[in-house]
């Protein structure tokens, strides 16, 4: 009986010290930009970011797990042309009055060996929430001299279609194929 007790609290050690090992880094604001570019009428690409983006990112190295929790201030769509950024603020396009936030939500990550490679969540855009896979071809964390805690960055790319979430201003002329392009730095928290 002993034995079986003595089981159990090993059993519940371990999975305390697997918990405790998971760390919580904060979302950079100004080293993370979301970018996307979709077709402008079969004549070019739109490229496009946003500015503001907050969130955490929970990572557990030693048990390759993670989640992630990301939001976007839609508003702070920026293509370069205040015509443009004003127009995609509407009603018609990412209707930010009524929609404020993009969200991404992950409790799935993938690594190969100790290169976290792959991100699998959901993004609610439009109030619309469907499943999103990131894949990452960058990966690092390293002690950043400036702030003396570790960073780890990503660059993160993604593909799906807008009318998924309901984005369909000017289709069919223009494709509902978008691409995403995130770059992503986070700071260990305290």
């Amino acid at each position: 009986m002993k034995f079986k007790h003595l089981m159990i609290a090993m059993l519940a050690a371990a999975s305390a010290g697997s918990a405790m090992a998971a760390d919580t880094y904060n979302i950079d604001p100004t080293h993370t930009y979301p970018s996307f570019e979709a077709d402008h009428g079969g004549m070019s690409f739109w490229r496009g970011k946003f500015d503001k983006t907050k969130g955490t990112v929970t990572l557990d190295r030693a048990a390759k797990t993670g989640s992630l929790d990301i939001v976007i201030d839609a508003s702070s769509i920026d293509f370069g042309l205040e015509a443009m950024n004003a127009h995609a603020k509407k009603a018609e396009m990412f209707n930010v009055e009524k929609f404020p936030e993009i969200t991404y939500k992950s409790k799935s990550f993938k690594f190969n060996g100790d290169q976290l490679t792959e991100v699998d969540g959901e993004l609610t855009l439009l109030g619309v929430t469907k499943p999103v896979t990131l894949t990452l071809d960058r990966f690092k964390c390293a002690v950043n001299p400036r702030f003396k805690r570790e960073v780890c960055g990503a660059n993160a790319t993604a593909q799906f279609k807008r009318s998924d979430f309901g984005l369909n201003y000017g289709m069919p002329a223009f494709s509902p194929e978008v691409k995403l392009a995130i770059q992503v730095e986070a700071i260990k928290a305290d």
